[in-house]
């Protein structure tokens, strides 16, 4: 009976955490590039979607979403606070808002967006707000847990990605040299 309950009470939380607008890779490297790929579960209570629009989080970097066929693509660049450098120049302006409008994608169809970019430095939890708009209704996946809460404590939580410390590449097998 409790193994019953226990069981149960996993494959709830199981279909609750798919009920939400949520990445496939939730871990990534600090400082990496990374395949944002947020998996489209459901519409609005029966709704199909018309439009998911991300905004990203603070230090992603050179974002480039992937075209959808039979979608528009659209992005908002925003002048950044803090530029940063690459391949030798300096970036004082990036993206920070990825919009997909079109489908529709009905409720009972299942569907991938996908943003490539680099990811902040610095390890721990970085979250991407989504906004999802139906036919008939809409979803806002913008909350952020408090500290001492969890994504799970929200009826509509942002998509979650937790950064680990970057691998330390291994070092190079020492030469020995004989001299004679």
């Amino acid at each position: 009976m409790k193994t019953s309950f226990i069981l149960a009470a996993g494959l709830l939380a199981a279909l609750n955490a798919q009920a939400h607008i949520v990445l496939e890779q939730r871990t990534a490297e600090a400082g990496s590039y990374y395949k944002a790929t947020f998996m489209l579960t459901h519409g609005c209570d029966g709704s199909p979607t018309r439009e998911v629009k991300v905004t990203l989080p603070e230090g992603f970097q050179r974002a480039r979403p992937q075209p959808k066929p039979g979608w528009t693509l659209e992005t908002q660049s925003e002048k950044l606070a803090k530029p940063y450098e690459t391949h030798g120049k300096t970036i004082t302006e990036d993206v920070r808002v990825v919009t997909w409008r079109g489908g529709p994608l009905l409720d009972a169809h299942y569907d991938e967006l996908i943003i490539m970019g680099r990811l902040p430095a610095t390890p721990g939890k970085i979250y991407f707000k989504v906004e999802q708009v139906c036919e008939k209704g809409r979803h806002d996946w913008v909350a952020i847990p408090e500290p001492g809460k969890t994504i799970r404590d929200y009826k509509e939580p942002a998509a979650e990605l937790t950064l680990t410390p970057r691998a330390e590449p291994a070092a190079a097998p020492a030469t020995v040299h004989k001299h004679e």
